[in-house]
């Protein structure tokens, strides 16, 4: 188990937190821990994205190309298994 620490913030961003993690029926740690999830997966996606615009066009083509090919495999009316 991890061990506990102590992070000094406002009585004022305390109680929002705290607010927050009730609204959700969570406890504050595992609201801080939601919280810095979201935040960990909006920052890959801002890379992808990032990585997606500075692509080659050429490479972007491959790529749209190779997704039509997955499009029409998944709209083929078969269920994987």
């Amino acid at each position: 188990m991890d061990s506990d620490a102590t992070i000094l913030v406002t009585k004022a961003l305390h109680d929002r937190v705290d607010a927050a993690a009730r609204a959700q029926g969570a406890t504050i740690d595992a609201f801080l821990d939601r919280l810095l999830d979201g935040y960990d997966r909006d920052r890959r996606v801002a890379m992808a994205a990032s990585a997606v615009r500075s692509s080659a066009p050429e490479t972007l083509a491959a790529y749209r190309r190779e997704l039509e090919v997955w499009d029409a495999a998944d709209a083929d009316g078969l269920v994987g298994t």
